[in-house]
């Protein structure tokens, strides 16, 4: 089953761990790492598609320097070693790992609320599951969730950005309005600031999910830096979100790859759903009796 082109290898991995997907291909390397770190993760080690392959660094032949700089660098810093131990654990051990979104009691929340995502992504021009991705990323489909710093609702939206003019949207502390104001506002800063045709659509809705998270100024600054780095500022993944990393370090970036991978959880939910429902209705047009259980679970 293709996935989107940006989920890297762990992220497979941790929609692997969070029971999003049932296994997955990984270079062994990544995979004997990462096994230590999520605790439902399971290595297949005697099952593979490809043996005796080598991964390393490569430099030029006439850079010798930046050869043992490396080699020295590897010594030091791999896993295994103190710092290494350190610097993972640091990093990767004690993150905040997504959860199974289309569990029982998690797909109940989802249903409750998927005709007001459909509602505004089709008004404001978004697909419909990445907003619910996103808002699953704020709060879990939790609307009474408040934040330290005043954000309320489904969408996290604080009062002051629903109140300014360019949203105007009262009452938040309801459902619905919650997340019209977070749909308007995510659309406000898609128009505003990353429009251009130069942006692909897809980007045009990272970008904003950035500044959702992080603000325009800081994303405009990751953009800059971007383009100093020589990456391209028009596009999210792999580009400006290593920018990012340098400017607000992991939580914008994560909860970018974490919208994604949330979106990635839904979409292959409903295609699973979708894939039963026509396999239960060829069996009843196949001539399947009208009494059989295919055909009244179809009803």
């Amino acid at each position: 089953v293709q996935v989107d082109e940006n989920l890297q290898t762990e992220d497979l991995l941790e929609l692997v761990n969070a029971g999003i997907i049932d296994f997955t291909l990984a270079d062994d390397h990544i995979a004997q790492i990462w096994e230590d770190v999520l605790p439902k993760l399971r290595v297949y080690k005697d099952l593979f598609v490809n043996d005796g392959g080598s991964i390393a660094w490569a430099v030029r032949s006439n850079n010798p320097k930046l050869l043992q700089s490396l080699n020295r660098f590897v010594a030091k810093h791999k896993k295994g070693s103190l710092l290494g131990n350190i610097l993972f654990k640091r990093y990767y051990q004690n993150s905040p790992w997504i959860k199974n979104p289309t569990e029982a009691e998690e797909r109940e929340r989802f249903e409750e609320v998927a005709g007001l995502f459909r509602r505004y992504a089709d008004k404001y021009g978004f697909d419909w599951l990445k907003i619910a991705a996103q808002a699953y990323q704020e709060s879990g489909l939790d609307h009474s969730r408040t934040s330290l710093a005043g954000a309320v609702g489904i969408m996290q939206v604080l009062r002051s950005t629903a109140a300014d003019k360019n949203i105007a949207i009262k009452n938040i502390e309801k459902l619905e309005q919650n997340v019209h104001a977070g749909v308007k506002y995510l659309a406000f800063l898609r128009d505003r600031y990353y429009s251009d045709a130069a942006i692909a659509p897809d980007d045009q809705t990272y970008l904003s999910f950035a500044a959702y998270n992080a603000g325009p100024r800081k994303v405009q600054r990751m953009r800059n830096r971007a383009k100093k780095m020589g990456l391209d500022p028009n596009r999210w993944f792999g580009n400006v979100e290593l920018a990012a990393l340098r400017i607000v370090g992991q939580e914008t970036v994560r909860y970018v790859r974490n919208i994604l991978k949330y979106y990635t959880a839904y979409r292959l939910s409903l295609q699973a759903m979708a894939q039963r429902r026509d396999g239960k209705a060829s069996l009843c047009g196949e001539g399947g009796n009208s009494g059989d259980q295919a055909c009244v679970n179809r009803h």
